[in-house]
């Protein structure tokens, strides 16, 4: 995975920022996180996950894709088809981050079993819902208390 460079997301962030004249408080409201978290990734003290950085530039209405590379997250010549599906998924309201994340998991392996390598690392969000690292096979995301119908994914409802 490539280094992050925190200090020019965080710059490009605040320019984001005030272009869409919104103050830290605003924005941090709008996706999601604390307005000190939000402040120390501007200054380039915190390295945000790809999910901060997707409720972030939702908020701002700009791509995903452009946050994931200034964070060097994403190459910039990354396949736009697997950007875009993982852009999908976490998008979509009608799922739970529960299910967002295994979704996740389940297309990673999918793509490491066809011979294509991922660098973005999917974390898995523990029950208070904060980002830890979790197991590789999808499988074993599979709690057999959750009423997720592993054999069927498609239709379940929040």
């Amino acid at each position: 995975m490539a280094s992050l460079n925190v200090g020019n997301l965080g710059e490009y962030l605040r320019d984001q920022r005030r272009n869409a004249q919104l103050s830290l408080r605003q924005l941090a409201e709008a996706a999601g996180v604390s307005n000190p978290y939000l402040s120390q990734i501007e200054r380039g003290l915190r390295k945000p996950s790809a999910e901060v950085l997707q409720q972030v530039a939702k908020a701002l209405r700009i791509s995903a894709e452009t946050l994931y590379v200034r964070a060097g997250i994403l190459d910039a010549e990354r396949d736009r088809d697997e950007v875009e599906t993982r852009a999908v998924i976490l998008a979509d309201p009608t799922l739970t981050e529960r299910q967002k994340q295994v979704l996740l998991q389940i297309y990673e392996s999918f793509r490491k079993e066809n011979g294509f390598e991922i660098d973005v690392a999917v974390p898995e969000a523990d029950d208070s819902g904060a980002a830890r690292s979790g197991p590789t096979d999808p499988q074993d995301l599979i709690d057999p208390q959750d009423p997720i119908d592993p054999q069927d994914l498609n239709h379940r409802k929040a």
